[in-house]
């Protein structure tokens, strides 16, 4: 089965509503973003921002099957309050929850893939480069949600951005939380926390606490 006709496989009444609710009629014809019938459109305000050029199935979200989830049973949701601005193509499989709130940026770079079950949630802004990956079941947040204050009631637990470089691949089972600056190049391993910035290129970094693993590797689909 030809390119063409597997996208045209994947024309649904979601893809249709998001498209035309997201771009100016020339570019929604195009159809850029397809929406599987098992993503919940829960709240579609905001903006969605295509930078590079416009085609048909660019950014896919809810698509694809990994085993560790039920794929018939399992949904997506988009919950977008704030921008979202995708720099190219975006593979974005099933059962993912992605939450921007007003006035905050959530900015994903060219060739990202994020595999099932994983969530984004964005108060402040969060940044993915080029050409990386997240595994199942991860979770990035630039949020603690609730208000912390201390002994005066000042607040200090307050939203701070997250900015993964270019080609990193975060393993299965990860939480990137505020503040999580990730170097170029490196691979996060499973079931890691990540709460600061990661200092060096092309590492492995994991344990508890976070530390290199292993320097100077290379990593690919």
């Amino acid at each position: 089965m030809s390119k063409a006709l597997k996208l045209l496989g994947r024309l649904n009444l979601k893809t249709i509503i998001f498209n035309l609710k997201y771009f100016p009629l020339k570019t929604a014809i195009k159809l850029p973003v397809l929406i599987s019938g098992n993503i919940y459109l829960y709240k579609t305000n905001g903006r969605v921002i295509l930078n590079g050029p416009i085609r048909t199935g660019m950014v896919q979200i809810g698509y694809g099957k990994v085993a560790v989830t039920d794929f018939k049973r399992s949904r997506g949701v988009w919950e977008v309050n704030g921008d979202v601005e995708f720099k190219g193509r975006a593979f974005i499989m099933h059962g993912c929850k992605i939450n921007v709130s007003k006035n905050a940026q959530l900015i994903i770079g060219d060739d990202f893939h994020m595999s099932t079950e994983c969530a984004i949630v964005v108060e402040k802004r969060i940044e993915i480069g080029n050409e990386s990956g997240i595994s199942w079941e991860s979770l990035v947040m630039d949020t603690d949600f609730h208000h912390i204050a201390d002994e005066n009631g000042v607040v200090f637990n307050h939203p701070k951005e997250i900015i993964i470089g270019d080609k990193v691949w975060v393993g299965c089972r990860c939480t990137i939380l505020k503040g999580s600056v990730i170097p170029s190049g490196s691979i996060i391993a499973a079931n890691s926390l990540v709460t600061k910035k990661l200092v060096g290129d092309s590492c492995i970094f994991g344990g508890n606490p976070m530390r290199v693993l292993k320097e100077n590797i290379t990593w690919w689909y």
